[in-house]
């Protein structure tokens, strides 16, 4: 059974750009139809980044004129769907940018249409920022429709996501259980690394004790009952979250990673033969890192390893992974299953057949994002059935 969908067959990373785009269709933040006008002129310019970048912003400016048009007529929620649109090519726009004064114009362009786009939209959506080291982290907190004090899921993004996609792949359905979500740019994400300018980190419970902290002061929070997740990259950041906090209820590994400095030695090796099966650019690692160089990157990623850690969670763990993934393989999650020191773990591995096989379920976001929404409605006593 063919289990990847690939729409430039020669050029994985290209086609995982692209699948960024077409999953967001489900929550009203992308439309086939445009992404692939955009693919069929890209198909001639295989892996010209640049030709990436004008195609993709030359769609959302068009997209977003078509809202501001609409606006002006007053037609409020229709305008809206253009804007998330218009903000998700934006980002997908950026994407193979590199660090530049150009990318963090086409990311304030996503960020200018998302406002407006969640405005319309999904008005439940509120702009957050959390103080974290005298300055502050930004994020949006998705607020279920329930009453009372409620539990709250704190996301983190991984390599290369951000907050205006996962609150609506991760939230949408997360909130729908009663459970309000906080999606956060943690250090070396989204809007802190491009606007800010803030690396990532090993330890990651320092940002999420801050969203934590942020949370439980929150009327509306039942501190109690909040868990930590991250998504790829943050497969690595939540459970090191989860061990070194022990005040979080539960914890999600979206994509289980075990030990990040190993799989960018592989990594490595696939980026320096020229090959494409890599989740992102050459630049993205130095960039998230804070650091000139690929040695630089490695000797920082040693301390990225959860050895020694992940046998500290002691809260409910749930891991979903793709037995397909070769961005993070699959043996990785595994060990991270094994190691984690929970008496409550769950190792979900998502096949071709279901659905969902690839790398955080890029090939299919729905069947991932329902079956984690399940899991904390059942563990933190949200809506399991409405």
């Amino acid at each position: 059974m063919s289990h990847w969908f690939e729409y430039f067959p020669d050029n994985h990373m290209w086609s995982q750009g692209m699948m960024f785009g077409i999953e967001m269709q489900t929550w009203g933040a992308a439309a086939i139809g445009e992404i692939d006008q955009i693919g069929q002129r890209l198909r001639p310019h295989v892996g010209d980044n640049q030709k990436w970048w004008e195609e993709w912003t030359a769609m959302a400016k068009r997209i977003e004129d078509f809202g501001d048009a609409e606006e002006a007529k007053g037609h409020q929620l229709t305008a809206g769907s253009y804007y998330l649109r218009a903000a998700i090519y934006y980002f997908c726009g950026e994407r193979f940018v590199p660090p530049s004064e150009r990318k963090w114009d086409t990311y304030r362009s996503c960020l200018r249409c998302f406002r407006k786009g969640i405005e319309r939209r999904y008005p439940r959506i509120e702009r957050v920022e959390v103080p974290y080291e005298g300055t502050t982290l930004p994020a949006w907190f998705y607020k279920a429709d329930v009453s009372g004090r409620a539990p709250t899921a704190v996301m983190f993004d991984g390599l290369d996501n951000a907050k205006e996609m996962s609150v609506l792949f991760g939230g949408a359905e997360i909130v729908r259980r009663g459970i309000h979500v906080l999606a956060i740019d943690g250090p070396g994400q989204g809007e802190a690394l491009r606007l800010q300018g803030i690396p990532s980190r090993y330890d990651y419970e320092v940002p999420a004790r801050a969203a934590y902290d942020y949370l439980a002061a929150r009327s509306e929070v039942d501190a109690g009952r909040m868990a930590v997740m991250g998504f790829s990259m943050g497969g690595y950041y939540a459970p090191r979250a989860a061990a070194m906090e022990p005040r979080f209820a539960a914890c999600v590994a979206w994509g289980g990673h075990w030990d990040y400095h190993e799989s960018w030695v592989r990594r490595r090796k696939i980026m320096e033969a020229g090959g494409t099966k890599l989740s992102a650019p050459p630049f993205q690692l130095m960039w998230v890192l804070g650091k000139p160089d690929m040695d630089a990157c490695m000797k920082k990623l040693e301390d990225y390893r959860l050895a020694g850690v992940a046998e500290r969670i002691r809260c409910p763990f749930y891991c979903i992974h793709g037995e397909n993934d070769n961005i993070v393989q699959l043996e990785f999650a595994h060990k991270l299953y094994e190691a984690v020191g929970s008496k409550d773990k769950t190792l979900k591995v998502l096949t071709a057949y279901e659905g969902g096989s690839e790398h955080c379920q890029e090939d299919n976001r729905q069947v991932g994002v329902n079956l984690v929404a399940d899991w904390l409605a059942e563990r933190l006593g949200g809506r399991v059935a409405s």
